[in-house]
């Protein structure tokens, strides 16, 4: 139970990274935004685990090779879901990021039944359905606001994002458990965002830097808040994933809850439009929620 509630922590702080993503990125280009995401990210891990196990910021002896480029295989995939995602978040509504955020859980679902022959209990798939068709409702809910989604390039990143995003879950599970690669949860986050923000810096100097007049950015205090719950809320998830009875269909569907805390402050904040029709699916995934604890027990 404990992964559980570590995976339920681990969601209230990505819904509060979304809302500070969204804050840092109005009118601000994405680019430099994202480098400085990364940058703080990487300095911020660096702390924590000099702090907790600052042995654990070198790969494991006699595998020093393998395990930096399995580190940096996960950077990439990460670096290449923000990408998509902040761009993503920029030009669409909160309201609409949320819940195709949350079908990641559909996609690591199904790929941790095959890769992993995780099994679920009834309540468990009582909890996925629901949230299946939550998801399905918030969707079909959000394209009521006008936007084409066979014809909108903001929406066709979102999607990948989100794909993106899954194929890290299913990653994740592979090199943090003890029957995969069995990396140190501490090694893995130090290093991916270490390498991100090595990745990102060299993008930001080819791609936005001789753009910078055409592609301004300003500084928001958001940035540091996307920094901090993000570092946050992965140091919680890669913890919950180190518990030996950790599922990641149920951690990564339990994660995608934060699209509560995003919902929230897009309809009261920042006043999006069609609302009502959406409160239902938000009770929908509140029980999904229910289910997934009850399973958990």
């Amino acid at each position: 139970m404990t992964w559980f509630l570590l995976a339920l922590l681990s969601a209230l702080l990505l819904g509060v990274y979304d809302v500070c993503k969204k804050q840092a990125l109005q009118a601000n280009a994405v680019i430099p935004v994202l480098f400085l995401n990364t940058a703080l990210c990487a300095l911020l891990s660096a702390a924590f685990a000099l702090f907790n196990d600052p042995a654990a910021l070198l790969p494991p002896a006699g595998n020093e090779v393998r395990a930096t480029g399995l580190v940096a295989l996960k950077a990439v995939i990460v670096l290449s879901s923000w990408l998509c995602g902040y761009f993503a978040i920029k030009h669409l509504p909160l309201t609409l990021v949320g819940p195709v955020n949350a079908t990641r859980p559909v996609l690591v679902l199904a790929g941790a039944v095959v890769l992993f022959g995780e099994h679920l209990n009834p309540w468990q798939w009582a909890g996925v359905s629901l949230a299946v068709i939550a998801l399905f409702l918030l969707k079909r809910s959000s394209s009521r606001e006008g936007i084409r989604w066979t014809h909108n390039r903001w929406v066709a990143l979102l999607i990948l994002a989100a794909l993106l995003g899954a194929a890290s879950g299913l990653y994740d599970k592979y090199i943090l458990s003890p029957s995969g690669a069995g990396l140190n949860n501490f090694f893995v986050q130090t290093g991916f965002t270490a390498i991100q923000a090595l990745l990102m810096l060299i993008i930001a100097a080819f791609l936005w830097w001789p753009k910078r007049q055409e592609q301004p950015f300003h500084w928001h205090p958001a940035i540091i808040g996307v920094s901090l719950f993000l570092t946050a809320a992965d140091m919680v998830y890669f913890y919950a994933l180190t518990h030996p009875a950790a599922m990641i269909s149920i951690v990564s569907m339990v994660r995608r809850c934060s699209v509560l805390v995003s919902f929230a402050y897009g309809a009261f904040f920042l006043r999006e439009k069609n609302l009502r029709a959406k409160l239902l699916d938000l009770v929908l995934l509140l029980l999904s929620l229910a289910c997934l604890a009850v399973g958990a027990l």
